[in-house]
């Protein structure tokens, strides 16, 4: 494959805030990932969740990317507006049983847990046990879910090209195996560590998961860079894919900014909003970055654009050879 002709990676900021020093990380590593694949570089505003959107945080982003020297090659996209494409990826999922409608509130997933005796929470999210797989019992449909057992077994997906298939399957037909570019093996078994996850939220926002799957194979997308914390979605995100007969990108997860907590960088916890408002504040800020990826300190008194030039060369000779 040649990634110069074929490499399309994304940055994919949700507008809850301005950028903080933890999203600038993930920015500035899926440009260089994408500068130095001689690749494209484009932005995505991931507004589904529009009760949590700040109003004026998606152009606030945008600012401090290009005070950051960082411009996309095509025109930002919001998913606020693809409802249309998610739509026409939920339907095909329905007609074939892999979807199906669900009725159950967090407290009614809670008692099925506790009454199996199994209600931990996983990482603050409930397993859904799959309650609503076989029908609703005379209850209204919620949200939409994926079923994720092997009965209905979505990784066996044929109609699928991927980009850069993670290694599959194993054990139990769910246990998912890939290789991400920094983190090395990971796997996931996602019917028994996640249950089938909703695609289509009971408020009728579109979920996360299939909004970015929906879109990252729209947009064309090789190769995604992200932040560590979203790792976790990628065993999901890949047997959507196969699904849906979806390309699979290869996967990049870059280091978290920490808080004096020891906590993930937030806008949750309180994290500061970029500085941008002079280019001196802006360059500042791509240094902290730069030291976060672990490339080459620069002399201060260099311009934006030869510190992203010498950076790119840095990212090339690891990440591109």
């Amino acid at each position: 494959m040649n990634s110069r002709l074929t490499y399309r990676g994304r940055f994919a900021p949700s507008p809850t805030g301005p950028l903080h020093a933890g999203s600038l990380v993930a920015a500035l590593a899926s440009w260089l990932d994408a500068r130095a694949h001689g690749g494209q570089w484009l932005v995505r505003i991931e507004d589904v969740d529009t009760p949590r959107c700040v109003p004026g945080a998606d152009q606030t982003i945008l600012q401090q990317l290009a005070a950051c020297g960082l411009h996309p090659d095509e025109p930002p996209v919001w998913q606020s507006q693809r409802g249309t494409l998610y739509q026409q990826a939920l339907d095909p999922l329905v007609a074939v049983g892999l979807a199906y409608p669900c009725a159950c509130s967090r407290k009614d997933i809670e008692q099925a847990l506790a009454a199996q005796g199994s209600g931990k929470p996983r990482h603050g999210e409930l397993v859904y046990p799959g309650t609503c797989r076989h029908g609703l019992h005379g209850k209204a449909g919620r949200a939409w879910r994926l079923r994720t057992d092997s009965a209905s077994n979505p990784l066996q997906a044929t109609a699928n090209t991927t980009l850069a298939a993670p290694e599959t399957i194993a054990t139990g037909n769910t246990l998912l195996r890939w290789t991400d570019r920094r983190l090395g093996s990971q796997s996931q078994d996602v019917e028994r560590e996640v249950g089938d996850f909703v695609l289509k939220r009971a408020d009728g926002l579109w979920a996360y998961q299939l909004a970015v799957v929906v879109d990252d194979a729209a947009q064309g997308i090789s190769d995604v860079v992200r932040g560590e914390d979203l790792a976790d979605n990628t065993a999901r995100q890949v047997v959507l894919q196969r699904a849906l007969g979806l390309p699979t990108p290869r996967y990049l997860h870059t280091p978290l900014v920490l808080g004096l907590n020891g906590e993930k960088l937030s806008k949750q916890n309180g994290a500061q909003a970029l500085d941008t408002a002079t280019p001196q504040a802006a360059l500042q800020a791509l240094h902290h970055a730069a030291r976060m990826l672990e490339l080459p300190p620069v002399p201060a008194s260099t311009s934006a654009g030869d510190c992203l030039a010498q950076w790119t060369e840095a990212w090339r000779s690891v990440q591109a050879p």
